[in-house]
């Protein structure tokens, strides 16, 4: 009969250790994350000029209407959030499914080709921004010196063209996500099982069919993550267009209009606040479908 194990309690010390590291991250979360994050949706429903705690008057829900019926940028921001949704979801992840993929066949020099495609990753999207300024200035830009109309009337302002910046700004942010979603899809593959490779090989399919039939549905749980990642990234989009110029001039973004509405001289704090109460609401909804699905399954397995 096997011996049983003799349980250690914890001692006060222990206790201590283990209250401590978990009372300090939680006291901070609520300091800088929840603290803020609720006032500002008090403050949503406030008007208010920065100054006095006295200042504040009740509004209700006329920050709201104001955002959804007189402010102008808030529904080409709007817009502008979808459209770099599905620009994301449509280019920016397959081309990241792609890179995974070629790069899982085992090519000589993978791990440097993973380097390369990884290193936006690891730079702010403010970073990001500058560098594309560089690539998309109309007189000394090397996009246009590629394309030979530097320093030319014809040459083309990407940035500065409300009809073109948006899409240029798309494409400094697609350079970055596509190292994520690859960096991502390559852990997947890697844990995907080899015996279902062969499986599908003996059953006659080619290599195409064994990819969209076995190993892509294997990789459900990558999936749903790069999903969410999506959408939060397309919500959170900022950096590249406040350092472009701001957010303004073709480039709004509901996040965009938040700094906008909180910082500077006109600052409209109810308003600003109203923004990032609707970019909250609408960025809690993957988040909740993420948690409900994964901690869902994990239920039924149990």
């Amino acid at each position: 009969m096997p011996r049983l194990r003799k349980v250690r309690r914890l001692s006060r010390r222990d206790k201590i250790v283990l209250a401590l590291m978990v009372a300090i991250p939680t006291l901070i979360e609520l300091i800088f994350v929840w603290l803020p994050t609720l006032m500002s949706v008090g403050l949503s429903f406030a008007k208010w000029n920065g100054l006095a705690l006295s200042d504040i008057r009740g509004a209700g829900l006329d920050n709201y209407k104001y955002v959804a019926q007189s402010y102008p940028p808030f529904w080409p921001a709007v817009q502008h959030n979808v459209l770099w949704l599905v620009f994301l979801a449509v280019i920016a992840t397959p081309l990241g499914l792609l890179l995974a993929v070629l790069l899982d066949q085992k090519i000589r020099g993978s791990r440097i080709y993973q380097s390369i495609f990884f290193v936006p990753v690891m730079l702010s999207l403010a970073l990001v921004g500058v560098i594309w300024q560089l690539f998309y200035q109309r007189d000394h830009g090397l996009l246009n010196y590629l394309l030979g109309t530097a320093e030319t009337p014809s040459a083309v302002d990407w940035f500065g063209d409300s009809n073109v910046n948006i899409w240029a700004a798309l494409v400094a942010a697609t350079w970055r996500h596509a190292g994520y979603v690859m960096l991502l899809y390559l852990a997947g593959l890697k844990g995907v099982d080899p015996a279902l490779k062969e499986a599908a090989a003996l059953d006659g399919a080619n290599a195409g069919q064994t990819f969209f039939r076995v190993v892509f549905p294997a990789m459900r749980p990558i999936n749903i993550v790069i999903v969410v990642i999506t959408i939060i990234e397309s919500l959170r989009a900022f950096d590249i267009v406040y350092v472009i110029n701001r957010g303004t001039n073709g480039l709004e973004l509901i996040s965009a209009l938040v700094i906008q509405n909180l910082v500077g001289e006109g600052q409209v704090i109810g308003v600003g606040s109203a923004l990032a109460t609707i970019l909250l609401v609408i960025s809690l909804v993957p988040i909740v479908f993420y948690l409900t699905r994964t901690f869902g399954k994990e239920a039924k397995e149990s």
